[in-house]
């Protein structure tokens, strides 16, 4: 069975960076959106096991974002990790309140991404 991971930040510099450290994990498949309303929308048709967001982004925002999830009893369980460059610990302490799972500061390093989905996913 495939994991499937949404990938959301308004820069395809980085989703692609963050999809090809997944892609080591030849479990995970993933899509992408570039603002937190089109995550939504890709949420409404179909599952996701995970999701890595940014914060600051058009449209709809990160924290939104996570609000919206949290708020809906389906998506109650699906980890959430930020990966922004908002390193202040007030932002940090609002996204994990909000319902994040983990929170790293860019630039973040492959490897890190690996290990934080892993640990979340217990693969």
């Amino acid at each position: 069975m495939s994991i499937r991971a949404l990938v959301v930040d308004d820069s395809l510099a980085l989703r692609r960076s963050v999809m090809y450290a997944l892609q080591r994990l030849t479990e995970v498949v993933c899509v992408e959106a570039q603002d937190g309303a089109e995550a939504l929308k890709k949420f409404s048709q179909g599952r996701f096991d995970i999701v890595l967001t940014d914060i600051n982004m058009p449209v709809l925002d990160g924290l939104k974002l996570i609000s919206h999830l949290r708020s809906d009893e389906a998506n109650a369980h699906v980890p959430i990790v930020v990966i922004t460059t908002e390193s202040a610990e007030e932002d940090r302490d609002r996204a994990l309140r909000l319902g994040a799972n983990a929170y790293l500061v860019k630039p973040v390093q492959a490897q890190v991404v690996l290990d934080t989905v892993k640990r979340l996913l217990s693969l």
